[in-house]
C-alpha cells in the first residue's frame, strides 16, 4: 500500500533540469500555461483570466502538496530559476496504488527533449519512492506529442473516453 508524505518537498534533478516546488514568483509562467490558447487546446482546465488566478492556483497546488493530495513540480533549467513548465502526480488511488501523471511546458521549450528527460525521473519517483503499481496518463485526442511521449516510456493505450485517451504504465 502506498503512503503519501511530501514533507519535506522532494526536489529532483536531471542532467539539465531542476524539479522544485512552485513559488508565487512563478505566477507569470503559470498564467501563461493556464491562459495560452495553444497550450489550453489540450488541457481540460479553466482559463486563467489574471495573474491573481495564477497565484490562487499556485496556493491551491501548494496546499494540496501539504495535505498529501498530489505532488507537483515546477520545471526549471539548472542555474535558471524561471519555471518553464510543470509535471505532477495526482489523482492518487491508495486502494489501487495508482496515480495520474500530468505535464505542460511553455511553448518555446517544447520539442527540446525536456519531457523525455524529466518524465523518467517522475516515473522512478512514483514507482520506487511512492510504491505505485500503475501510473496513468490522460491525453487529449490529437495531442500527438504527448501520445508519443507516453508510448516512448512504455505506456499502453487502455481506454478512449471521448476527447481523452488513457495510457497506463504498470510497475512490473
Amino acid at each position: 500500500m502506498i503512503e503519501l508524505n511530501f514533507t519535506p518537498f522532494p526536489n529532483l534533478t536531471t542532467e539539465r533540469c531542476e524539479l522544485r516546488k512552485l513559488l508565487l514568483e512563478d505566477d507569470q509562467e503559470i498564467f501563461i500555461t493556464r491562459s495560452d490558447k495553444e497550450i489550453l487546446r489540450y488541457l481540460d482546465v479553466p482559463k486563467a483570466q489574471s495573474i491573481e488566478d495564477a497565484r490562487k492556483f499556485i496556493n491551491k497546488i501548494n496546499t494540496g502538496i501539504e495535505n498529501n493530495e498530489w505532488i507537483y513540480w515546477a520545471i526549471s533549467l539548472k542555474g535558471k530559476p524561471k519555471c518553464i513548465g510543470t509535471i505532477c502526480l495526482w489523482n492518487f488511488s491508495i486502494e489501487h496504488s495508482a496515480a495520474d501523471i500530468g505535464f505542460v511546458l511553455l511553448n518555446e521549450y517544447q520539442g527540446k527533449g525536456i519531457m523525455r528527460e524529466v518524465v523518467p525521473v517522475i516515473l522512478d519517483y512514483g514507482f520506487n519512492t511512492l510504491s505505485l503499481q500503475t501510473i496513468d496518463g490522460e491525453v487529449a485526442t490529437g495531442n500527438e506529442k504527448s501520445i508519443n511521449l507516453m508510448k516512448k516510456f512504455g505506456f499502453t493505450f487502455t481506454e478512449d473516453i471521448g476527447d481523452t485517451l488513457i495510457y497506463s504504465l504498470k510497475n512490473d
